[in-house]
């Protein structure tokens, strides 16, 4: 009797500890997918800041249409891959900031640009999304970390493999140009003759 008593509270700790387990799974699933998310929101902004962007620098700056036919395009292959996983639309938003890093060093040889309220405050405005967007992606690859260590990791691996988890991908740049920060000089270029 004692011996059955102690197998049936085995098993019914067994239970609550897998039933644990698969909901802390599911909650770190559903954490990925939710911080996939957020990423999403910052970088429809981003691509909703762009346009604006183009418009109010396209007055200004006739003579650089290659540089801003580069950004509607990068930003226009960056909207499309919206459904693509991580590594694709790290690839495809890296690209984006490349192309906004050169229209910003070509902004400094405006001047009356730089000094036009709209300009400043739409380079204002995407300043703060790319900061948000770098702690959105921060925040992913941490959730995505946990995630996936919760399903590589004993006893939880168990279960994942029986709930059919799979591992999240990183929100990760693999090009080494896109891993250095763009140049951008402030100064004014040096005088030249006499």
């Amino acid at each position: 009797m004692i011996f059955g008593i102690i197998i049936l509270a085995i098993v019914v700790i067994l239970i609550f500890v897998f039933i644990g387990i698969y909901n802390g799974l599911v909650g770190a699933r559903n954490g990925v997918k939710n911080a996939w998310a957020q990423i999403d929101v910052q970088l429809k902004r981003r691509h909703d800041l762009i346009p604006n962007l183009v418009e109010t620098v396209k007055g200004y700056m006739e003579h650089e249409r290659g540089t801003l036919e580069a950004v509607t395009s990068a930003r226009n292959l960056a909207q499309s891959m919206s459904n693509a996983g991580p590594a694709d639309r790290a690839k495809a938003e890296g690209d984006l900031g490349s192309a906004l890093s050169r229209l910003l060093a070509v902004v400094e040889n405006y001047p009356n640009l730089k000094a036009n309220e709209n300009f400043l405050a739409l380079q204002e405005e995407l300043t703060s999304t790319e900061n948000k967007i770098s702690f959105s992606r921060q925040f992913y690859n941490d959730i995505v970390l946990k995630y996936n260590n919760m399903i590589q990791m004993f006893p939880s691996n168990v279960i994942a493999g029986m709930g059919g988890f799979q591992p999240s991908e990183f929100f990760e740049v693999k090009a080494t140009e896109e891993r250095e920060a763009p140049k951008v000089s402030f100064s004014a270029p040096p005088k030249t003759g006499s």
